[in-house]
């Protein structure tokens, strides 16, 4: 049976089909629980889409939500490879995604632990069980090679 790291390595293909496009490297996978499969996939599209929205997680909890026929997402872990930047950790919220493993921090937009507990805060409606670090040195690895390209090419 499959365990946290099979499917954190399912999120990095997404995050290098991302890089192939040359978008940022972060991918994201959610897996319906009990039959232990993936219901959404996404990686980041905010290029290639022209489209602020287009995180992985975003394009992930859509594609989730028309495998499994709803909205509310209640079954499921989502896997990504950055920690959730503020409209994705509420998206996490309103889907009522119960569980969230995330490989590395983001020390300038994490909302999760780093800058935001969003997914943790009491005020809302529900809380999202976090597990942060899965495979982070993997993910922070390829953000930065990433970006080390990038800025060896005079971008971003």
């Amino acid at each position: 049976m499959p365990d946290a790291n099979d499917w954190m390595l399912e999120a990095i293909a997404q995050a290098q089909a991302a890089a192939a496009l040359g978008e940022v490297p972060i991918g994201c996978v959610i897996v319906h629980d009990p039959t232990q499969t993936i219901v959404g996939r996404g990686h980041n599209r905010r290029e290639t889409d022209r489209d602020p929205t287009a995180h992985a997680e975003i394009i992930a909890l859509r594609d989730a939500g028309h495998t499994t026929g709803h909205w509310r997402l209640l079954d499921c872990t989502m896997y990504v490879t950055l920690e959730p930047c503020p409209m994705c950790a509420g998206a996490l919220v309103n889907a009522r995604i119960p569980r969230l493993a995330y490989g590395c921090d983001d020390p300038k937009a994490g909302a999760v632990r780093t800058l935001f507990q969003i997914c943790g805060d009491a005020r809302l409606n529900h809380r999202v069980e976090v597990q942060g670090g899965l495979m982070g040195e993997r993910c922070a690895a390829l953000l930065q090679d990433f970006f080390r390209v990038q800025r060896a090419l005079g971008k971003k």
